[in-house]
């Protein structure tokens, strides 16, 4: 795995671009400058995080979201080769 993110990434099971191997790593997100810890879809090229819109839910029960458009800048939380190994 390389140590940079994918441009786009997903949270949601049914988009194409959900990749669970590279959301268990962690990923942060800084948009317009300001960490967030709620987007639910992000591309780096096309500069939008898709966030969720309040606690209002869709008719199949998931969250609504909103596409924000800014600058997007992404990183994984912790490096490919980390680990964990028992103490005991």
């Amino acid at each position: 795995m390389s140590d940079t993110p994918p441009d786009r990434l997903s949270n949601d099971p049914r988009s194409p671009f959900y990749q669970p191997e590279l959301l268990e790593r962690g990923i942060g997100i800084r948009f317009n400058g300001t960490e967030r810890n709620n987007v639910e879809e992000y591309c780096i090229s096309e500069g939008w995080v898709r966030v969720q819109a309040g606690r209002s839910l869709d008719r199949r029960g998931m969250p609504m979201t909103m596409k924000v458009k800014g600058t997007v800048e992404a990183w994984f939380l912790d490096t490919a080769g980390d680990t964990e190994t028992a103490a005991d």
